[in-house]
């Protein structure tokens, strides 16, 4: 018979937005009651670019949790003016768990990105030096790549010679899309991973085109072709700790994915743990889930796994159409698996 219960060591969420003000509060909840970490992007409408930025917006979100048992784990946004010594003093003061690569204009709120990885070689050294991991938006930005390709192209300009360069330097390419982006963790040396989102392995790029242009599938990276999908699939089941669970949950109000120019993320908190059990199931991986989603991040951090538990449950799950002013990923769909809450720190049974 089928599992109808799974416990997990409680999961964590390497790479989700929280955003801030009245929508840190709308959405931070939905990250809280399941996952017990999560590693914070710090593409706010003004960027976190120093330790006392951080600093603060840990406050926010810790003010905002309204005790759950959840820890954010912040960065920093690079731009090309960023200070070594700065990048150095999060590292040191425990604050900064990673520094965050946003090339220039490659997603919202990514304007004060990085224009050119020259700009920033003394801060990816001073990284290496001490240890502190750099997370990258693995997108080119140029006009004259199509935007299918701009992950495949970022690999090939920017992120091989990097990882050359700086060969101490641990970096994770964050919300991977495409076959090539999955062999080029798998090629490379000790010290490179990479996350996965829900959504990356449920959809391919016919979901944006469905009966008409579809915004709340449009996210950036923007999802590929199904082979790419496939691969995506292949990679999160594998047990290869390269590969860990990351949402890059983007929560926006629905008027703003709906505009003229809507925003690029897809807001999938809500069903993320749901969505990823779905996955493994289908590809009949289920034990594997539990590395993907609770172990293989913390090794790469160096941090503990948690002592607490996450159940989830086979019963339907109806998601909402939506949830205050969002519309959440697989709106008005039903999964076959839900969470049904935290447990405590001994590991409970398989059923």
């Amino acid at each position: 018979m089928p599992e109808t219960r799974l416990t997990l060591r409680r999961p964590d969420d390497w790479h989700v937005h929280l955003r801030d003000g009245d929508r840190l509060a709308q959405v931070l909840g939905e990250t809280a009651r399941v996952f017990a970490r999560a590693i914070v992007m710090p593409n706010l409408e003004a960027p976190v670019t120093t330790v006392k930025d951080a600093a603060a917006y840990r406050n926010r979100i810790n003010r905002s949790v309204k005790g759950a048992r959840f820890t954010p784990l912040m960065t920093l946004y690079l731009t090309d003016t960023s200070d070594p010594d700065e990048v150095e003093k999060g590292y040191r003061s425990g604050v900064v768990i990673a520094c965050k690569l946003y090339p220039a204009h490659a997603t919202t709120n990514a304007e004060h990105g990085v224009t050119d990885v020259a700009n920033i070689r003394s801060v990816l050294a001073r990284m290496e030096k001490v240890g502190l991991p750099l997370l990258v938006h693995g997108e080119v930005t140029d006009p004259d790549v199509d935007v299918f390709d701009r992950e495949v192209v970022f690999i090939e300009r920017v992120l091989a010679p990097l990882v050359k360069d700086f060969p101490g330097l641990r970096v994770v390419f964050e919300h991977v899309t495409t076959a090539e982006a999955v062999a080029f963790v798998r090629e490379s040396r000790e010290g490179i991973a990479a996350t996965i989102t829900p959504h990356h392995l449920m959809i391919n790029r016919n979901a944006m085109f469905r009966g008409g242009f579809r915004p709340h599938a449009y996210c950036l990276p923007v999802a590929k072709r199904e082979v790419h999908r496939l691969a995506l699939r292949q990679a999160a089941v594998s047990g290869e700790p390269r590969f860990f669970l990351g949402t890059d949950s983007a929560p926006h109000a629905a008027a703003a994915k709906e505009s003229a120019c809507g925003c690029a993320g897809i807001y999938n908190a809500p069903v993320a743990m749901a969505a990823y059990a779905t996955v493994f199931e289908e590809e009949g991986a289920l034990d594997r889930l539990e590395n993907f989603s609770s172990h293989s991040g913390a090794a790469f951090y160096g941090l503990p796994v948690n002592e607490d538990t996450l159940v989830l449950e086979r019963a339907p799950f109806a998601v909402p159409e939506r949830l205050g002013d969002m519309v959440p990923f697989l709106a008005g769909e039903t999964l076959p698996w839900r969470v049904a809450g935290l447990g405590g720190p001994t590991r409970g049974p398989v059923l």
